[in-house]
């Protein structure tokens, strides 16, 4: 059943630089609250308790909590693409079985990732070769994060499908709150309590159960198609199939790129505490690139795959170029603001001189290459919603995951260092970019075939 709404879609009829600026602020800014959940854990544990519980909540427990959050992120990203073409289409039923499925996927895998979480994690941070000193501390952190991973899981979920529908501004706001919720809770628990890392992540994960709620009332009291209904809540056969097919290679791809990420953080882990707190508090920084870049590629996904479903195919087009011209300005901007306050922005995580060094080091090597992932973010974001999810797929784990093992395994023995580790990153990007935008050139002839078959 269609529905018989008649309002302008601003994201199918509006300027495209302009809705898309519009759009994009929104969710960048909502990145960016909720990158600090763990950045606030991480500041205030590494000034408070000291560098090994800043290497224990940043090290091999958020790889470990990024490859799971990830996996399921990227399975959640095809309700994102699904939604945003049946709400482009206007097709009530459709947005609604999608919406109610996703919801119920969130919280039947939040409940499994519960459990297996918490009964492997120390088997887990034993296979990455954790250091002995954080053992302790690292596990504390990784069962309480798993335990309440389920809000984790709703809150991305319902974010996720607001977004789809071109609401970036909710996410914000509910973010906004919930990031100075944890901000409060890590002082009071850390500093206040002296809990230490378990104190950080039990402020974390209760900011994202308010956050779950938060959102959740939003698509309840919704007075759009995509209004959500709690009794309702249950699998849609057709629509659980839809959002694995389109899902799962996303949760594929981000899972490659977590694998990759903890064969490079075991390599780290050889060379000593100050440099997993270099990586760690480097890799807090190095976040301002990526919310910027994942922010466009949201962005540009919701675009594509609304004009997608309302068949404006040279209008989707044309919002993939403005995002690409929007995420090279910002690369080179960022890159160069981490050139110019690096050291000062390294000192907001640690005093160590030391742990400094190391961390302007890698500073060094991988903000030039940022602009080489512009064009793998936003081309597979296109490219997914078009549906088109399996090629970008396998060559963002080829290019990117693959290769960056590969590296590790043969290059680095040959010239052991953390350089040779590092500069993994720009070579697989640099492969994969030349990648997709040979593959986007090709497909981009066909897209108005691809919708009509």
């Amino acid at each position: 059943m269609k529905g018989n709404d008649t309002s302008v879609n601003q994201i199918t009829e509006g300027v495209i630089w302009k809705q898309l600026l519009l759009f994009f602020f929104p969710i960048l800014l909502g990145t960016f609250f909720q990158q600090l959940y763990n950045t606030a854990d991480t500041v205030v544990v590494g000034r408070f308790v000291g560098k090994e519980a800043l290497a224990s909540v940043g090290g091999s427990t958020a790889q470990i909590a990024n490859l799971v959050v990830g996996f399921f992120v990227g399975l959640a990203s095809g309700a994102t693409v699904v939604i945003s073409q049946f709400y482009g289409a206007r097709d009530r039923e459709q947005v609604n079985r999608s919406l109610r499925t996703a919801y119920a996927f969130s919280i039947v895998g939040g409940i499994l990732i519960t459990i297996v979480g918490i009964l492997t994690a120390s088997w887990l941070l034993e296979l990455m070769n954790t250091p002995q000193p954080l053992m302790k501390d690292s596990l504390i952190y990784l069962q309480i994060y798993f335990g309440g991973i389920l809000f984790v899981f709703v809150y991305n979920t319902g974010s996720s499908i607001l977004r789809a529908v071109g609401d970036s501004k909710t996410p914000l706001y509910v973010l906004i709150v919930c990031c100075l919720l944890n901000i409060v809770l890590d002082l009071l628990l850390v500093v206040g309590f002296h809990m230490g890392v378990a104190g950080a992540a039990i402020a974390t994960i209760f900011s994202q159960a308010v956050s779950a709620v938060l959102v959740t009332a939003a698509l309840m009291r919704s007075d759009d198609i995509y209004q959500l209904q709690l009794r309702e809540i249950r699998f849609f056969k057709q629509a659980l199939i839809s959002l694995i097919w389109i899902g799962l290679p996303a949760g594929i791809q981000s899972t490659m790129y977590s694998i990759s990420n903890m064969v490079i953080q075991t390599s780290l882990n050889s060379l000593g505490t100050d440099t997993v707190a270099a990586w760690t508090a480097f890799g807090k920084i190095d976040s301002m690139y990526w919310m910027v870049n994942n922010s466009l590629g949201i962005a540009v996904t919701t675009f594509v795959g609304q004009n997608f479903g309302a068949g404006k195919y040279d209008r989707m087009k044309r919002s993939v170029r403005v995002g690409i011209g929007m995420g090279l300005v910002a690369a080179v901007a960022i890159s160069g603001l981490f050139f110019a306050a690096g050291n000062l922005i390294f000192h907001l995580f640690t005093t160590d001189a030391g742990v400094i060094s190391i961390g302007m080091d890698i500073l060094r090597l991988m903000a030039p290459a940022y602009f080489l992932f512009v064009f793998i973010e936003l081309l597979s974001g296109a490219l997914r919603g078009t549906g088109d999810v399996m090629i970008p797929m396998l060559l963002t784990c080829g290019g990117v995951c693959v290769l960056r093992v590969v590296w590790i395994l043969v290059v680095v023995p040959l010239y052991p260092g953390l350089r040779t580790i590092i500069f993994s990153y720009p070579v697989t990007w640099l492969i994969t970019a030349v990648l997709f935008i040979i593959y986007y050139r090709i497909r981009e002839k066909h897209f108005g075939e691809v919708r009509r078959s």
